[in-house]
């Protein structure tokens, strides 16, 4: 094969959604030992072209992909993967109870001896040989959850070459979102090690200081089109984030200050977690502060470090006192945390909603031996059914057949029944409709006047700017900015959430 030709081309690629356009004629090229990273804000077209490759969507009508210079059709997953196309998500799909040897044969099986034993000698020196081709050297026998991170990053990466001879691309989705920085470095050795074997890289990151480091070629997408490829030698950061965002939009700076109420509910001070770093934030009494921030800068992770369900250093102090790192410390603290997965973490989906809504405080309607009294019970979820607008008004429906945005106002009411001093919202409108989406905007406002201190963290710039007095940007685990007035705009939040990162 000539080394002229790509091994991985794209032209006029398209994907089309239900009332979306997701991707429209966007040309892509890869070439052997490149890495080719792939930049845009959320909802530009990375997923979906990413997927698209992955065989778990198909392309509209028109689309070419080459590799090699022969013609493929990805039509499911199984195509993607025999002509060569390998994948490390950013969950990575690891399994923490078992170890590397284990992890590495999931989905290929393991070697067999006689009588059908398995083979284990010969799977651990296999499974060392292949994380040394990429740099690594740690016991494989560990189970994979007290691995570092790095560590099980390169365990993904090492499943997805298995059979390496087989393999021409490798596609690392947001490989360091939830990597501490000072273990990036052993990441990138690792995808040096990649390239060095021949394959072409892609790879897709919101931490432009990586691209600047790792990558030879950057193209960005924007509302689903290619905006332009450029050798890393040709641009400089500056100009990537106004591809990115567009300069259209780009308002000047004009400060307003917050006119609120004085009284400081909500401390947080030297705050660590996984990505977490040295956390500072105030939230004071009738106020509305939001967190923003790309995958991997630590918003995923600092409400639940607030609210004790992750292990943290540093303090957290509600009106004053310092609060115990446990969910029970901070319950009693007044503090009340509506969870990103509602499903999962927000309720039990086979019990009522009368059920999910009391379980904050069961004793509210107990009777003496601990028996519920269920007319008590179904009159006060009757009242926040009616103030919520939860449909079906029905208190014995059962949450799971609750569409998206009436299980989240029955979680709020969960929580908001306990009246809390602070109030933690986590994606709050994720997977909603707009009727629930304004429902749920104007209830965190009214918390807030209430006297209620709330903070919410979303991937949604334009909500926090409807909803919030002022927005905190997380960047690589710190807080790098506190916007309000007039500067509180998408375009600003989406600048600061990019710029100026700190080099590994």
């Amino acid at each position: 094969m000539r080394d002229d030709v790509p091994v991985l081309s794209i032209r006029g690629i398209s994907k089309t959604f239900p009332g979306t356009k997701a991707l429209h004629l966007v040309d892509f090229d890869l070439h052997r030992g490149e890495v080719h990273a792939l930049v845009g804000q959320n909802g530009s077209g990375k997923s979906t072209l990413i997927k698209t490759l992955a065989g778990y969507h198909s392309p509209d009508p028109g689309t070419l992909i080459e590799l090699d210079g022969e013609e493929l059709h990805i039509h499911n997953t199984a195509a993607s993967h025999t002509a060569g196309l390998r994948f490390v998500h950013q969950d990575l799909g690891l399994v923490h109870d078992l170890n590397t040897v284990e992890n590495l044969a999931l989905g290929r099986g393991f070697q067999t001896g006689f009588g059908g034993r398995i083979r284990w000698r010969a799977e651990r020196r296999d499974a060392e040989r292949r994380l040394k081709a990429l740099g690594y050297q740690f016991d494989v026998s560990r189970p994979v959850g007290e691995l570092k991170a790095a560590e099980r990053t390169g365990i993904a990466i090492a499943r997805a070459l298995h059979d390496c001879e087989q393999a021409r691309v490798l596609v690392v989705d947001e490989p360091t979102a939830a990597l501490p920085r000072h273990e990036v470095k052993v990441l990138f050795d690792a995808i040096d090690h990649v390239r060095q074997m021949g394959l072409g890289v892609i790879y897709v990151s919101h931490r432009l200081d990586e691209i600047f480091r790792i990558a030879d070629r950057v193209s960005v997408l924007r509302g689903g089109r290619r905006i332009g490829t450029y050798g890393i030698s040709e641009i400089d950061q500056d100009r990537l984030i106004s591809l990115m965002i567009g300069d259209e939009q780009m308002r000047p700076p004009q400060l307003r200050d917050y006119a609120g109420e004085d009284d400081v509910v909500l401390e947080a001070h030297s705050l660590c977690g996984v990505v977490v770093d040295n956390a500072e934030l105030v939230v004071r009494r009738g106020e509305v502060v939001g967190i923003a921030g790309l995958t991997g800068s630590g918003r995923e992770e600092i409400l639940g470090l607030m609210f004790g369900v992750a292990s943290r250093h540093g303090d957290v102090l509600v009106d004053g006192r310092r609060v115990p790192a446990s969910t029970r410390g901070a319950i009693d603290a007044g503090i009340s945390l509506v969870p990103a997965d509602r499903r999962g973490a927000g309720a039990i989906t086979t019990l009522t909603v009368s059920e999910n809504c009391t379980l904050t405080d069961l004793r509210r309607h107990s009777r003496r031996g601990g028996a519920i009294r269920r007319t008590a019970e179904r009159q006060e979820v009757a009242e926040w059914i009616r103030d919520l607008d939860i449909r079906p008004p029905r208190p014995e429906s059962i949450f799971a057949t609750l569409s998206g945005g009436n299980q989240q106002k029955v979680v709020l009411a969960k929580w908001l029944r306990c009246k809390p001093r602070v109030l933690l919202l986590d994606e709050p409108t994720q997977g909603v409709d707009v009727h629930a989406k304004a429902t749920i905007h104007a209830l965190a406002r009214e918390v807030a006047t209430s006297g209620c201190a709330v903070l919410m963290a979303s991937s949604d710039d334009a909500e926090l700017c409807d909803t919030c007095d002022r927005v905190l940007v997380l960047r690589n685990g710190r807080i790098a900015a506190d916007v309000h007035g007039d500067r509180l705009t998408p375009e600003e939040i989406a600048r600061l959430q990019l710029e100026s990162p700190i080099a590994i």
